[in-house]
């Protein structure tokens, strides 16, 4: 299978450069990096890919089977660092994105030497002695709403999600990738998202890694920063001065500022 077609993989920057792989989130594609990419590629080499069912990906590829859990992305992630052969490649993950790539540098440790996770959450759900940031009936009714009208839910949510209210087209920009998605394929993405639970998964993580938050954020609220960082031996936590749960977009210069430092601390 050509892994670079079917996950539409593109490389640049400087190709002698230490290797960054940035992974969007749900409802996303590789277009959310592009304020990301600018500051990155001047001395490193930057991989950007679309998960099988989003973006420029191909679409034949997708399977309900495999993308029915977080697992199925993170063999995207592994394969597309396989078929690179990369060797101690930073992964920068947004949202559910930062764990698929704990789950990918345990099936491929020699390929990810680091992590970068923004705007990270283990678990959407509250569970006993943990804030996820939503209740069991919020769950149930986000999906519910999500199957009975996908686009009717992009439009609202969207602008929720991305928050910073004054700048209204950041929100659009996030509506329209969620309706840019198969409605279908888009179910499924976001069952595997709002149902997982990688908290034990945290424990095992051995690189060096950044935890990357927005001091406002709806969906991964700073209690789920916080146990992130406690859950991972030696990790760095950094709160943006940021809103909202795409900082990349919303806050970029403070987003590529705490990315190139942590990148400068691994040479």
């Amino acid at each position: 299978m050509d892994i670079g077609r079917r996950n539409n993989v593109t490389v640049t920057g400087d190709p002698q450069g230490p290797t960054v792989v940035l992974a969007h989130g749900f409802g996303c594609d590789q277009n959310m990096w592009r304020l990301t990419v600018p500051a990155l590629a001047r001395d490193h080499r930057v991989v950007l890919f679309d998960y099988v069912g989003c973006g420029r990906s191909d679409l034949s590829a997708f399977s309900v089977e495999r993308y029915a859990s977080l697992e199925g992305y993170a063999r995207d992630v592994a394969e597309v660092c396989e078929a690179l052969e990369l060797r101690d490649a930073v992964f920068v993950g947004h949202s559910v994105s930062a764990m698929t790539g704990v789950l990918a540098a345990a099936m491929v440790p020699e390929r990810i030497g680091a992590l970068a996770m923004v705007a990270p959450s283990p678990r959407y759900m509250d569970d006993e002695g943990y804030r996820g940031g939503f209740g069991a009936a919020d769950i149930d009714e986000l999906l519910a709403s999500l199957d009975a009208n996908y686009l009717g839910w992009s439009a609202a949510m969207a602008p929720l999600i991305m928050g910073n209210p004054d700048r209204p087209e950041l929100g659009e920009e996030l509506r329209n990738s969620f309706c840019a998605t198969d409605p279908e394929i888009g179910r499924v993405f976001a069952r595997t998202t709002f149902l997982s639970d990688s908290r034990d998964d945290l424990k095992g993580v051995r690189v060096p890694t950044l935890v990357l938050e927005c001091a406002e954020d709806m969906i991964a609220p700073r209690e789920v920063g916080a146990f992130v960082h406690r859950s991972i031996p030696g990790s760095a936590l950094v709160t943006l001065e940021a809103t909202g749960h795409c900082p990349q977009l919303s806050a970029p210069e403070a987003t590529n500022r705490a990315l190139l430092e942590f990148l400068a601390g691994l040479r």
